[in-house]
């Protein structure tokens, strides 16, 4: 009968003090909700502000990608394998991790995407490839880069027939999503990368917002219902935001130590130009502006 919510926040607060994750906390305050409605149904007065209590928010996490220099790294591995491959298997292998890799990391697909991938889901000569029933059931168009398609290529002439006509065969089976995960696990592990194959995903997302593609172009590349799960790639890092601060920031200081010193008959001209240069920073903080237009 004595405890109020207020200890409840103090015991979450300590928890957290002491290093435990803000799920762990939520778990334990759970655990004392679900042993306040037992108490409920056996006839104890329990306050109902202990009934309403509300778990911590937990924090958004951010998606973790790579950086150009790791993604080099695993891409001269992939391309290493193929060019010192000797044995006929040794190469066909090689050249299927490679394609994987690529549509991994430039097109972005999820790893269920490569597993059901189909031969008739192949356009290769317009450069682009149909994914059926993705996440959501939904079909969308994702396009292949000249490397992409070069790497799909080669592995096609020697991928042979198999029992279905699934993109990628391994052992005369559909390639599943443990040794395609694995496979690629052990590429980061030769090159000292930690990778798996949504982190490519995410790498995709941020190389092309970084590059100055529209979010919204990504949105629909990537297959995302919601505008906000493209969006939260500029929060993790973003190298157009971060020069458009800069080039714009140069250009403020710039003028203002060109500004000649007058009296106070030029006040009306410096507020007209604070006026614009904030009109100009809040342009360049819409992710929708062309590249074009950040520039001009």
């Amino acid at each position: 009968p004595n405890v109020r919510r207020k200890h409840l926040y103090d015991y979450a607060e300590y928890r957290l003090s002491l290093g435990k994750s803000v799920s762990t906390t939520n778990a334990d305050l759970r655990d004392f909700h679900s042993f306040m409605r037992f108490l409920q149904e056996e006839e104890y007065v329990v306050p109902q502000a202990l009934l309403r209590l509300h778990g911590l928010k937990q924090p958004e996490r951010l998606p973790k990608f790579l950086t150009d220099e790791q993604v080099r790294l695993l891409r001269d591995d992939f391309e290493g394998r193929v060019s010192q491959a000797t044995e006929p298997h040794h190469q066909r292998d090689a050249l299927l991790d490679r394609a994987v890799f690529h549509l991994f990391w430039q097109s972005g697909l999820r790893i269920g995407e490569v597993e059901e991938l189909r031969l008739e889901d192949l356009n290769l000569e317009g450069r682009k490839l149909s994914v059926r029933n993705g996440k959501g059931l939904k079909d969308r168009t994702v396009y292949l880069t000249d490397a992409s398609v070069q790497a799909l290529r080669e592995y096609l002439a020697v991928r042979g027939v198999g029992p279905s006509d699934h993109v990628f065969l391994y052992r005369n089976e559909a390639l599943k999503k443990d040794l395609a995960r694995s496979r690629l696990k052990d590429a980061g592990k030769r090159v000292g990368v930690k990778v798996y194959p949504h982190r490519l995903r995410h790498t995709t997302a941020t190389q092309l917002l970084n590059a100055g593609c529209p979010v919204t172009s990504i949105q629909k590349f990537l297959g995302h219902k919601k505008l906000n799960t493209t969006v939260v790639y500029a929060r993790a890092y973003d190298k157009t935001v971060e020069a458009d601060y800069y080039a714009a920031m140069g250009r403020i200081e710039q003028r203002l130590e060109l500004a000649p010193e007058t009296g106070n008959e030029s006040q009306p001209l410096e507020e007209a130009e604070r006026t614009q240069l904030l009109a100009l920073a809040e342009q360049l903080s819409t992710l929708e502006l062309s590249k074009e237009l950040r520039l001009e």
